[in-house]
């Protein structure tokens, strides 16, 4: 394994807020109660006690730990968020990604809902294919009723998930797949129409290769009901096709899989056929398995950054440290593997599933960061051309350590039934993955997976209400050293994500620093078939399209993408969800004619009517007795808050007149109760409460229970129009996430590695 040194954990800011807010262990009060170098301690504890399952001693066990804890510390690799969160931890569920069989049965529907609830709540996402679902219409044999259909069941699965959320570490995630010639396939297509409808789940269609052959020839072809295996009506596949792409075109969705093609990759063909995948599409998954998955970052392996120093490299391989990536390799499958050792499953069924092929993937993140140290421009055909040769290289040498495992610890079991197994014995079925590394990828201080920058420069919020601008740390060196930083550049490349149309940054620089939506959508599949042709499950990317882009460009993607081996397609055209908040500012509200920029962004808080009802609720707090009054407009719209302290006077009484006076005006700007309470929520003093609802930790903390409180008790009102809000505010919120505002911050949230992330907080749609 190499010499195991110490070092300094180097982490930036971002990633020690993203780390306390959701990663370190709290105590019952909530409170942090470890640090970054505890949590990777706790982890690579947990995950080398395995170790003294197969006879190694406590010295030898403790030399594994400590290269797992370098592993992790040295940022060169991170496992997948839930081991991060619950190895040695009570829960001690590591896995993110989980597949569940829907059987036509309301036994098997309703066992599959139960089953994801204690995914869900253990930190894991959820896949589903509905394609054995009888479509809507069908005689029910046992009750004579009629079928509702795949899709009324998907919204069970969704509300179920909307209850859990996870406990609020990590959200409930969800891939609803169904066969194109599933009856129903037209009303899946359009489902995501209204942003109201299956907002926990991302849908794909799962493309068979008769479609494909059908589009092709301009044919039609079968609609089949699961349960009889009868045609049921002929559709032209070009119509249907067309339908995908108009709806991916508009809102993103549904996404595809190229089904046949998963399965001609399935390791164990005999054991079962792939029907679904993880959440983000990387990851086929039988059902009832798991995979835990872990990612490497490309950018500490490159040696002396040739390009900061004196341009590209004219041999790149030279400036890799193979050797060093290989022992990553090396210990990272090591760690993935005993991770399905301790592994605390959330059903016996998944357990048995997982250990009989024990699959892991791994990944990468940082790819941009490395092509931009080496000085490739991430659309050029070198960067394909390295993108297969790392690859390649990482598959092959984490078969090598997985079929090392299996001399030490044995084959997985399932390995006679395998496509393996007249070739060299394996410890797991598969080893690489792409999958989504928001999170992971602010922590570790890098680029996500291997999608091109988002932008060079861009603003992140802070809770405070202050704007920071983050700068790519290699674009800021090379600026400076080069001559041409300037605070007033970094504002413009800010407001413009981009460098392509600012004269004064050298044109090599340019085409190194290349972003998102610099690139053509062609060149991003391009990407995705590279490392595919070496990656055994699949690879989770976003192509993103600028927002003029038209629906023949999303159908020549997805040709493109079935043409060069892809296994699935994400798409997202810039500003196609309404209310897009991008952080480069490039879909901001642009002011008509008659308005300035300045008053185009202004807004006019609402005028107090002479007559207004509200309620007046006591909250204990540490400082005593404070009331808050919150008044209503005539629409039952929260409009104006009031405290007044139990004891008069003090900081603490006008610190509390002060919030409900910035309250008020927040509410009569139309500003959303939701995002008022979780800004206050939480907000802890020297004196803290307990009362009948819990620890209220300060009096900021008591507005923000006293504003969920008045909006719980409007939400039960029926039939007068009082507490229509609440259903409306949260409607609202959850279009902030579909639409690109983060819902736990308000920060920006981007669309990369098939996935949402915020950069801010580190909050991400999937699981």
């Amino acid at each position: 394994m190499g010499e195991i040194t110490s070092r300094q954990l180097d982490l930036t800011s971002s990633a020690q807020k993203v780390l306390e807010k959701r990663y370190l262990k709290r105590d019952e009060e909530g409170m942090v109660v470890e640090t970054p170098e505890d949590m990777f301690r706790r982890v690579a504890k947990a995950v080398a006690s395995v170790e003294l399952n197969y006879a190694k001693s406590e010295t030898e066990a403790k030399h594994i730990e400590d290269g797992f804890y370098d592993l992790m510390t040295s940022l060169r690799f991170l496992p997948n968020s839930p081991t991060l969160m619950n190895a040695g931890k009570m829960l001690g569920q590591l896995s993110a990604c989980f597949v569940l069989p829907v059987e036509d049965s309301m036994e098997s529907i309703f066992e599959a809902v139960k089953n994801a609830a204690l995914i869900h709540k253990s930190g894991g996402g959820t896949g589903f294919s509905f394609s054995n679902l009888r479509p809507k219409g069908d005689i029910v044999g046992s009750t004579k009723g009629i079928s509702s259909g795949p899709i009324s069941f998907m919204t069970v699965f969704d509300s179920a998930t909307e209850a859990i959320k996870q406990g609020g570490t990590r959200r409930g995630a969800n891939m609803g797949i169904l066969r194109v010639d599933h009856p129903d396939i037209l009303e899946f297509i359009s489902a995501k129409d209204s942003d109201s409808k299956l907002n926990n789940f991302n849908l794909s269609v799962a493309i068979t290769d008769p479609f494909m052959k059908a589009l092709e020839k301009d044919e039609e072809y079968d609609l089949i009901n699961p349960h009889n295996k009868k045609t049921t009506r002929r559709l032209r596949a070009r119509e249907v096709f067309n339908l995908i792409v108009h709806h991916a075109w508009k809102n993103g969705e549904p996404g595809i899989v190229f089904l046949d093609r998963m399965n001609q990759s399935n390791p164990t063909p005999s054991v079962g056929q792939i029907e679904s995948t993880n959440p983000c599409g990387e990851q086929p998954l039988l059902p009832y398995e798991s995979c835990n998955l872990g990612s490497i970052n490309l950018a500490k392996f490159v040696t002396d950054h040739p390009f900061a120093k004196t341009g590209a490299a004219s041999d790149y391989n030279s400036h890799i440290d193979w050797d060093s990536l290989r022992e990553t390799v090396h210990r990272s499958v090591h760690f993935l593997d005993n991770v399905i050792v301790i592994n605390k499953y959330p059903l016996k069924r998944i357990e048995d599933a997982t250990k009989s092929n024990r699959k892991i993937g791994l990944g990468v993140m940082g790819w941009a960061d490395m092509l931009i140290q080496l000085g490739i421009p991430y659309n050029s055909e070198d960067a394909s051309k390295l993108a297969t040769e790392v690859m390649r290289f990482i598959q092959t040498e984490s078969k090598k350590q997985s079929s090392f495992l299996s001399d030490e610890r044995g084959t997985f079991p399932n390995f006679e039934m395998s496509t393996f197994r007249d070739k060299m014995p394996l410890r797991n079925a598969t080893t690489t993955t792409i999958a989504p590394t928001g999170t992971l990828s602010i922590i570790a201080g890098c680029s996500s997976g291997i999608e091109p920058l988002f932008a060079v420069a861009f603003v992140r919020n802070v809770l405070e209400g202050t704007k920071l601008y983050e700068v790519n740390p290699c674009f800021e060196k090379i600026a400076k050293e080069r001559g041409f930083w300037s605070r007033e550049l970094v504002d413009r490349i800010a407001e413009k994500g981009s460098l392509q149309d600012i004269d004064e940054i050298p044109d090599d620089v340019k085409k190194v620093f290349i972003t998102a939506h610099d690139i053509s959508p062609l060149d991003h599949i391009r990407m995705q078939a590279a490392f595919q042709k070496y990656i055994d499950n699949a690879v989770s990317k976003t192509v993103n399209f600028p927002h003029d882009a038209s629906p023949k460009d999303v159908e020549d993607a997805y040709f493109l993408a079935y043409g060069l081996g892809c296994k699935g397609v994400t798409v997202y055209r810039d500003g196609s969800r309404d209310e897009q908040v991008l952080s480069t500012g490039k879909t901001a509200k642009q002011p008509s004619a008659e308005e300035t920029p300045q008053q185009a962004h202004k807004i006019t808080p609402k005028k107090r009517p002479e007559v207004i009802k509200g309620t007046t609720r006591l909250m204990k707090t540490g400082c005593g007795n404070l009331y808050v009054t919150i008044n209503e407009d005539e629409e039952g719209n929260l409009f104006e808050l009031f405290t007044q302290m139990g004891k008069a006077g003090g900081c603490a009484a006008s610190q509390a007149e002060a919030i409900g006076r910035l309250v008020s005006l927040a509410l009569r700007s139309n500003i959303e109760p939701e995002e008022l309470a979780k800004q206050l929520k939480g907000i802890s003093c020297h004196s803290p409460a307990w009362a009948n609802g819990g620890k209220i930790s300060s009096c900021s903390d008591a507005i923000s229970k006293a504003i969920e409180k008045y909006a719980e008790r409007g939400s039960k009102k029926n039939g007068n129009g009082n507490g229509s809000h609440t259903k409306e505010h949260k409607d609202k919120k959850d279009n902030i996430m579909l639409c690109g505002a983060c819902p736990d911050c308000g920060g920006a949230v981007e669309h990369e590695g098939g996935c949402a992330v915020c950069r801010d907080c580190g909050f991400t749609k999937c699981s």
